[in-house]
């Protein structure tokens, strides 16, 4: 009797493996026949038909499934086109700055008539760097009776204006103070009220924590003779390298963004990008435009994007360095890329579809302007792409996936970096003559894995300030220096 009741079992088993959509009363008496065992239960479970196409071999089943994935897999294909492009861009980049011939058209200009100049000094509770700052600029060989020194003290709760106004009474007639004391907060609002008190047509502007060489003055006016141009930058060169790693590592992303990026940029005459300190503007051609924006968290881009778009050029000198102080806390870093991708991306949904039509442009121009405003989307659209490709290996999208997930890998490693990729680093650091400092490139991987997660949580975040029509807000940067004992 046992045995037959087994044996019994055994063919209904077989019978469910082998069928599909059973009715539920068959599908409970046939598990009451075998003995309402877990085997029996299992045997019920609706398992997907083998088959040779890789995407219908999942644990859901049916046409919906398969359609399901076949999207997910074409929109992580699309991901990679759009990484491998980028990749494409940093690969051009460097290899241009290796191999191609550099543009460096003003660099030679020493003796000219130099016209008057306005230099702006952004400064909020900058008590520790602004005496830095004007010391050096008082040192500078741009004629004195051609310059005006402007310190624009936005809103300051330290000492700022108390060391300002010493510094005025020792050197009256070369320092003129701004001292804003009410308005809308941030540079982009400071700057705009302060340009209304500028002389001359050319403004050069620095953040209070830069320190310019002594020649550096003319060497960001010289460009302006050229009628062309509405703005100049120079190179950023960290001065706080040794802390520690983190100073190390931004060392290694401001040499790769400005030697190799920015230069050859400048050199296949694309868009070098005006970084709003460490250059300058030529006030017409602001006027011309519209003047200074104050509601944007990034006024240098803001101001690259609409001289070009109408007509205005942008020079960069690799050679005209100036030293700055860079984070040295993380959490001080993220609150800095924060704010750079909104802002950036701010341009981008203004900006973004003129551009790609602007008249003024070539076609190179508005190809390399659009990369670049697009940059601060890539770490979301990554994330994306990284949980597609996640999904679709659990949900057993077949073999494919496998060369598919390790081309994404590579393509992100490879093309976002620490925001310059990784082989413009290496190369920026050959030309630097520090070759001692490629033994940190692998730890640029942690940076880039921060920015990454900070960048997506700022789109994010800024997505939430659109619905909920919240005001951004200003995260200055903290600084590290100790105040000057001439203070």
């Amino acid at each position: 009797m046992d045995s037959n009741r087994r044996g019994m079992r055994h063919r209904v088993a077989a019978q469910l493996t082998a069928a599909r959509g059973w009715p539920w009363r068959n599908c409970v008496a046939a598990a009451a026949a075998m003995g309402g065992s877990a085997a029996a239960w299992a045997a019920l479970l609706p398992l997907p038909a083998r088959s040779t196409d890789p995407l219908a071999q999942s644990w859901v089943p049916g046409p919906v499934a398969h359609t399901i994935l076949s999207a997910m897999a074409v929109v992580l294909a699309l991901i990679i086109v759009v990484m491998m492009v980028y990749a494409a861009r940093h690969g051009l980049l460097t290899l241009n700055r290796l191999l191609g011939h550099q543009r460096h058209p003003y660099l030679d200009i020493d003796q000219a008539d130099w016209p008057l100049v306005t230099v702006f000094i952004a400064a909020h509770n900058e008590e520790k760097v602004i005496a830095g700052c004007l010391q050096a600029l008082l040192n500078t060989n741009y004629p004195l009776e051609r310059l005006k020194v402007v310190p624009v003290n936005d809103r300051s709760t330290d000492s700022t204006r108390e060391i300002i106004d010493d510094w005025v009474s020792r050197f009256p007639g070369r320092i003129v103070p701004f001292h804003r004391t009410k308005g809308k907060p941030g540079k982009a609002a400071a700057l705009k009220d302060a340009l209304q008190h500028a002389q001359g047509d050319i403004v050069i502007i620095f953040d209070a924590d830069y320190v310019p060489g002594r020649g550096l003055l003319k060497q960001l006016v010289a460009p302006f003779f050229d009628p062309e141009v509405g703005a100049v930058m120079g190179r950023v060169v960290p001065v706080n390298t040794g802390v520690n790693l983190l100073t190390r590592m931004l060392d290694l992303e401001r040499s790769g963004g400005y030697q190799v990026d920015q230069q050859a940029r400048m050199n296949l005459r694309l868009v070098p990008q005006y970084g709003g300190t460490v250059g300058g503007v030529r006030c017409s051609a602001v006027a011309a435009v519209g003047g200074w924006h104050d509601d944007t968290l990034a006024e240098d881009t803001d101001i690259t994007y609409r001289l070009l778009l109408n007509g205005w050029k942008t020079v960069y000198t690799n050679r005209s360095e100036c030293y700055e102080e860079v984070p040295q806390d993380w959490p001080v870093r993220i609150k800095q890329i924060k704010r750079w991708a909104k802002g950036h991306n701010q341009v981008m949904v203004r900006y973004g579809l003129r551009f790609a039509f602007s008249p003024y442009l070539s076609w190179p121009e508005r190809l390399d302007g659009l990369l670049l405003l697009f940059v601060f989307a890539l770490p979301p659209l990554l994330l994306v792409g990284w949980l597609l490709a996640i999904g679709l290996y659990f949900f057993n999208a077949g073999d494919m996936l496998t060369g598919l997930i390790s081309v994404f890998a590579l393509m992100a490693y490879g093309t976002l970096g620490n925001f310059a990729a990784f082989f413009e680093i290496a190369v920026a650091v050959l030309l630097d003559g520090k070759r001692r400092r490629l033994r940190l490139l692998p730890l640029s991987l942690l940076g880039f894995i921060i920015s990454l997660f900070a960048i997506s949580s700022s789109v994010w975040g800024q997505l939430m300030d659109k619905l909920l029509r919240r005001d951004m807000v200003w995260d200055k940067t903290v600084r590290y220096r100790q105040p000057s004992v001439e203070q």
